[in-house]
């Protein structure tokens, strides 16, 4: 064991449900790995989600016989509601959680908590998508996983992935955050990081190994619904303001141009929108007309759209002063997109796929969002512009 002094606090959460065949071995494995490699104080936290076989009485002997762990229970489901309950009454300098499989390899415990420990930053993710990753499961979670992500990335989320099962939190954002994220369930994990990148908090990453367990109690396809379904949530409160909340004051937060920050969001929301109706519209006219023809008249539509809908809600311009000034200026944003779209379709041979296509072009609208986000904040609806 190490002799280190430990004067610093980690809680590990681990929720657990229905877990009676895997619980002993798990805590047993995670309680000698943290007593003989983790150089701080402990303490694991087992969060029992209201099972209905043996799993809370096994946590009470597990408390019963190992230092440094305790049982919870919760008479409701939901991995949301057992990490919202034990964070908020926690003491500890640091909080965090595991799933109970221990897909992820707990060498990447220390890297992800100790940025927080430091001060370095507010937040910490494993992920399972970064190159020196290394990640073993089916197709098919794999394939919904990185789509999840994808769609997060359109939403202008900067953190790569959002559902791995290993994440920590300072003490005092955790607890700042919290009343403000409404999800008890699976969605947790996304709206918290979601919520702390809105305020300019720092996530640090850690690339993990990871294998994925067959015996996995997560309902897939329950859980992406459910994931979108808290996605246009979370986008309604951030196009109406509500999502922002106070943090603590001597939180270092990330430093951008001024109004910037409540732009983006916005911006993003708005851009996701308006990608969907593009692909719709393109998917639509690609079955009667050339793909090139297609692809113009589908961002044409949509660039219309996209320029009136950040006028209103991104800038804030109302009136009708400026409007069609303002449309025409958009359009050049426009023609960056169609160049952009046009040329990556130009370069994909005649045979590639339907879906190739729409992968392409997606990346193509990427880069052109960036650009027409640019456009839109120093160019067409700048303040002094329209002050002038």
């Amino acid at each position: 064991m190490h002799t280190t002094l430990k004067t610093r606090l980690v809680e590990v959460v681990v929720p657990v449900y229905n877990e009676q065949r895997a619980l002993r071995d798990s805590i047993g494995r995670l309680h000698a790995y943290l007593s003989g490699t983790f150089p701080y104080d402990y303490r694991i936290t087992i969060a029992d989600n209201a099972s209905t076989d043996n799993t809370w009485q096994l946590a009470i002997e597990l408390a019963a016989e190992l230092p440094h762990v305790r049982a919870v229970h919760l008479d409701g489901k939901g991995r949301g509601r057992a990490l919202r309950q034990v964070w908020s009454e926690s003491d500890a300098d640091v909080v965090s959680y595991m799933d109970v499989d221990l897909s992820t390899d707990l060498d990447a415990f220390l890297p992800l908590v100790a940025p927080l420990l430091s001060g370095h930053s507010d937040l910490a993710i494993g992920t399972r998508l970064a190159r020196a990753s290394r990640v073993v499961r089916g197709p098919k979670r794999e394939f919904i996983s990185r789509s999840y992500n994808l769609l997060l990335h359109l939403m202008g989320a900067r953190f790569s992935d959002a559902q791995c099962g290993f994440k920590a939190v300072r003490t005092e954002i955790a607890q700042a955050l919290l009343p403000a994220v409404e999800d008890e369930q699976w969605f947790f994990d996304t709206e918290l990081l979601l919520l702390a990148e809105r305020h300019g908090l720092r996530i640090h990453e850690v690339p993990v190994d990871w294998v994925d367990d067959p015996d996995s109690r997560v309902d897939v396809f329950q859980t992406a619904k459910d994931d979108l379904r808290g996605l246009f949530r979370v986008a309604r409160k951030t196009l109406s303001g509500a999502a922002r909340i106070p943090v603590p004051a001597r939180v270092s937060q990330a430093q951008l141009p001024r109004g910037m920050a409540a732009q983006l969001p916005k911006f993003a929301v708005v851009g996701v929108v308006s990608t969907l109706a593009y692909l719709l519209l393109f998917s639509g006219l690609r079955q009667m007309i050339p793909v090139l023809v297609a692809n113009a008249i589908a961002l044409l539509v949509t660039a219309v759209a996209n320029t009136a809908a950040n006028r209103r809600f991104t800038f804030g311009v109302t009136g009708s002063a400026g409007a069609m000034r303002q449309q025409f200026e958009g359009l050049m944003a426009f023609l960056v997109g169609l160049v952009l779209t046009t040329g990556s379709l130009a370069l994909l041979p005649d045979t590639v796929s339907h879906g190739v296509e729409l992968v392409a072009v997606v990346m193509a609208n990427a880069l052109a969002t960036l650009v027409r986000f640019l456009l839109l904040r120093v160019w067409v609806f700048n303040p002094s512009r329209r002050t002038s």
